[in-house]
């Protein structure tokens, strides 16, 4: 059995956005995405797989498609496969996220 303790690998990168793998296999992926305030992930698609983002700390701002909607600890929203999606931060807090992908991108 694998457990993991979230709070134990989260770490943050003063040049980037941080995804941090915590179960991953050929079917799906597990990470948490670490954001220091200004870090983003850039709009982007999977045309095959959705992606759930879910607040664990903080404040994010999401776009999934051509909306956008600002998330705080415990809310999460889904970006279905092929809609554009991003994240970013734009507080002056860190952000983590619980980011669930499956299937898995090739």
């Amino acid at each position: 059995m694998e457990i993991r303790v979230l709070e134990e690998l989260v770490e943050f990168n003063p040049e980037k956005m941080k995804k941090i793998p915590v179960f991953d296999s050929e079917h799906m992926f597990y990470d948490l995405y670490a954001l220091l305030p200004g870090q983003m992930q850039k709009v982007h698609a999977h045309e095959e797989s959705d992606k759930v983002y879910l607040v664990l700390a903080g404040e994010a701002r999401v776009q999934v498609g051509e909306e956008q909607a600002t998330l705080t600890t415990g809310q999460a929203v889904r970006a279905p496969a092929g809609a554009p999606h991003g994240v970013w931060n734009a507080s002056e807090q860190p952000v983590v996220l619980l980011v669930v992908m499956a299937p898995k991108p090739a």
